[in-house]
C-alpha cells in the first residue's frame, strides 16, 4: 500500500469558533481517516488476502473433512488387535504375578482343607472324651457285674422244698444283678454273649480249643465271660473256648470227662460228676 503525503488542501482549516480543542479535532480527523482507509478498496483487498482459504467439501458431503488416507485401514487393524489382546497380557511381569496368584490360591485351598479336617478331628475328639471319660472306671465296674453272675451260678438250682434261706439269697442276688446291669446299660455299658458265633479276634480272647461235633471249626463253643463295650467301644474282650471241629474217634465235647470223674470248669474250677 502506497501512502501519499498530505497536501495543504487536505488540511482541515482551524476554526476558532468551531468549538472544542483543536488537538481533539485533529485526533478526530485521524480516526476518520483510518475509518475511511478501512473502507477503502485497498483495505478491502488486504482483508480479502488475509482471509483463510475455504476447504473444499469432502466426497461424503461434510465440509472440512478430508478423505481417509492409506493409514486408516492400518489404524483400524491395530485397534482390533488391541481389543482382542489385553494391554500387556504377554508381559513377563504379568505372567509372574498370575503364577504367584495361582500358587497362593492353591495354598489357600489346602489350608482350608486342613482347617476343616482339624475342626472335624477336634469335634470327634471332644465327643470321644465326653463319651469315654469313664472308660477306666467302667472297665473296673464290669468286674463286679461278672462276680454277681458267678455268685448266681454258684447257687444250686431251685428245687421244691429247698431251704428258704437259699431261695431268698437267690432272689436277692438276681434282683441286685438286674438293677446293676440296668445302671450300666443307661451309661452305655453292655455285655454280649458270643456263644455260637464265629471267633472274632477283635472282641474275643481264645482261652482254649477243643473238638466239637456240634460246632464247626472256628466257632465259639462256650464263653467264660461276656464281651463288654462302652458306647460301642470294646472295654473287655470275651474269654471263650473255640471249636477245633469234629475229631475221629472222640466223643462230643459236652460228654468229654477226665479219668478221675471230673470235668474242668474254667470259671468255677473242677466239679465232680453228680
Amino acid at each position: 500500500m502506497t501512502i501519499h503525503p498530505c497536501s495543504g488542501r487536505d488540511r482541515v482549516p482551524f476554526h476558532p469558533h468551531g468549538g472544542g480543542n483543536p488537538h481533539k479535532r485533529h485526533i478526530g480527523d485521524g480516526r476518520d481517516a483510518l475509518s475511511n482507509g478501512a473502507r477503502s478498496p485497498t483495505s478491502k483487498g488486504m482483508s480479502h488476502d488475509t482471509d483463510p482459504t475455504p476447504v473444499a467439501d469432502s466426497p461424503s458431503g461434510e465440509a472440512g473433512m478430508s478423505p481417509p488416507g492409506p493409514s486408516s485401514g492400518h489404524d483400524q487393524d491395530t485397534a482390533h488387535a488391541g481389543a482382542s489382546d489385553p494391554a500387556g497380557a504377554g508381559h513377563p511381569r504379568i505372567q509372574e504375578l498370575e503364577a504367584a496368584l495361582e500358587e497362593m490360591r492353591e495354598k489357600w485351598l489346602r489350608s482350608e482343607a486342613e482347617m476343616q479336617n482339624l475342626r472335624t478331628r477336634t469335634k470327634r475328639e471332644l465327643e470321644d472324651a465326653r463319651q469315654y471319660a469313664t472308660q477306666k472306671f467302667a472297665r473296673d465296674v464290669v468286674e463286679a457285674a461278672e462276680n454277681l453272675k458267678r455268685a448266681l451260678a454258684s447257687l444250686p438250682h431251685a428245687t421244691e422244698g429247698e431251704d428258704r434261706l437259699i431261695a431268698r439269697m437267690r432272689e436277692g442276688i438276681e434282683s441286685t444283678e438286674r438293677s446293676f446291669m440296668g445302671i450300666l446299660e443307661r451309661h452305655g455299658i453292655s455285655a454280649a454273649d458270643p456263644a455260637g458265633t464265629p471267633f472274632d479276634a477283635n472282641h474275643h480272647q481264645a482261652m482254649a480249643e477243643q473238638h466239637s461235633d456240634e460246632h464247626p471249626h472256628g466257632t465259639v463253643i462256650q464263653a467264660w465271660t461276656p464281651a463288654w463295650t462302652l458306647h460301642g467301644r470294646l472295654l473287655k474282650p470275651a474269654m471263650v473256648v473255640v471249636s477245633k471241629g469234629a475229631a475221629a474217634g472222640t466223643q462230643p465235647a459236652a460228654a468229654q470227662a477226665t479219668e478221675s470223674g471230673t470235668y474242668s470248669d474254667p470259671t468255677y474250677g473242677n466239679k465232680a460228676d453228680g
